[in-house]
């Protein structure tokens, strides 16, 4: 291979292959340098590491969102082929929650239960919203102590998501905890590198949360409410009705998805203002400029930065790129954020920029259903923390975590 330009990767650009370890510390702690590298010396490579075609470049990975030749439904018939080895007899309770999950499958399946389960998160629904996350934010603020440092991702990015998910499904919101600690090992099936203790852990963790969740299922189905369980229950489309598997398939999907991601993004969101220094007021000052800061952190610092999807045919991505029935993409959606041939200046933070865009949530029908609550959640939190704390500065410098899919930081220290 030729000599790189960057000493932790190596890039053959005859072959388009890349050799560059996701665990690797100078990748993960900064992934946009690689990024950069590889902006200028190829959009499409195939990633040894991972054994597959990667694409990112903004028009790319835009256009593979939206292609039906592609989708998240494995033809194999197996959710989640990433497994140590192919015996997946420990992963029953993981693998059924998956082969319900509408992220895992594709119409008519995908587009009756996205229909059912949509409802909740339209725009309209959602700002409702507002002035319960606005209390939250402030409620979640108010228990911070100006005179010592302040983790902000477990005090405030990661309950105040919590809350509200656990709010709309109708669980209690003191499960909060017991409910991240299901998510996280669950989330944790989705690394690079994933050993054998990770996968018994995800599947417990699947089982206790499926069985939590029955429990109130057949409360609401006993009692109904006006939260979402009892909406999900009650739903339906052309006279069908989600069958039990599918929603409790979708209330972990909703409760893992409701706080990962905006909890991450949260978090590089506040870090990548206070890297702007001076007044960070002046980036909330209406909800247009409000709205347009948030976009940018969407797009400067993404908390996803892969997304996966199977051929359904043979291919021809790209002139000597060929895909089979069944083989995986990889589709970055962090370096798509970052393509210089769709964004100017694309490692400057700019709320106001005319070419804002971003590929965060997706495309596609895959395209995140709770987009409008989570922007709503950042809108709202950051705002109100700055407006709150104007002087707000890091007590340390963050690190951000050994997890190249999720891209978020180990602790945001701050003091006020």
């Amino acid at each position: 291979m030729t000599k790189p330009t960057l000493s932790y990767l190596a890039f053959d650009p005859a072959t388009r292959r890349l050799r560059l370890d996701p665990r690797e510390p100078a990748f993960f702690l900064n992934p946009y340098e690689a990024y950069g590298f590889l902006h200028d010396a190829s959009n499409a490579f195939y990633w040894e590491e991972f054994g597959f075609w990667c694409f990112g470049g903004f028009g790319d990975v835009n256009k593979l969102l939206r292609d039906r030749r592609f989708g998240r439904q494995n033809p194999a018939g197996i959710p989640d082929s990433r497994g140590v080895g192919q015996d997946r007899t420990h992963l029953k309770a993981f693998d059924g929650i998956e082969a319900n999950s509408m992220l895992e499958l594709e119409p008519p399946v995908h587009t009756r239960l996205r229909t059912l389960v949509n409802r909740a998160f339209v725009s309209r629904q959602v700002e409702r919203l507002r002035p319960r996350v606005e209390a939250l934010a402030k409620e979640l603020i108010d228990r911070f102590d100006p005179g010592k440092a302040v983790d902000l991702l477990p005090a405030f990015a990661s309950p105040l998501p919590i809350t509200i998910i656990a709010e709309m499904l109708g669980v209690p919101v003191e499960m909060g905890p017991q409910l991240l600690d299901w998510s996280h090992q669950m989330v944790a099936m989705y690394i690079h590198g994933r050993s054998r203790e990770t996968e018994h852990t995800a599947n417990r963790a699947a089982d206790e949360f499926s069985n939590f969740l029955r429990g109130y299922v057949a409360e609401r189905r006993r009692n109904p409410g006006d939260d979402l369980l009892s909406l999900l229950i009650s739903a339906q489309e052309d006279g069908q009705k989600l069958s039990e598997d599918e929603l409790v398939s979708s209330a972990i999907l909703l409760l893992n998805a409701g706080h990962e991601a905006t909890v991450h993004q949260t978090g590089n969101a506040v870090y990548s203002i206070l890297a702007q220094g001076g007044d960070p007021r002046r980036f909330f000052t209406s909800p247009e400029t409000t709205a347009a800061t948030v976009e940018e952190c969407l797009r400067f610092d993404a908390p996803l930065h892969m997304f996966m999807r199977y051929a359904y045919e043979e291919i021809e991505i790209a002139p000597g790129i060929v895909v089979r029935p069944g083989q995986t993409i990889g589709l970055l959606l962090g370096m798509a954020n970052h393509d210089p041939h769709a964004f100017a200046e694309p490692l400057a933070f700019q709320s106001g920029r005319p070419d804002q865009k971003n590929v965060s949530f997706g495309a596609g029908i895959h395209f995140c259903i709770g987009a409008p609550l989570a922007r709503l959640e950042l809108q709202v939190s950051l705002k109100t923390l700055f407006e709150r704390y104007p002087l707000l500065h890091l007590a340390e410098q963050p690190r951000f975590r050994d997890t190249y899919h999720f891209h978020g930081l180990e602790a945001l220290s701050v003091r006020f």
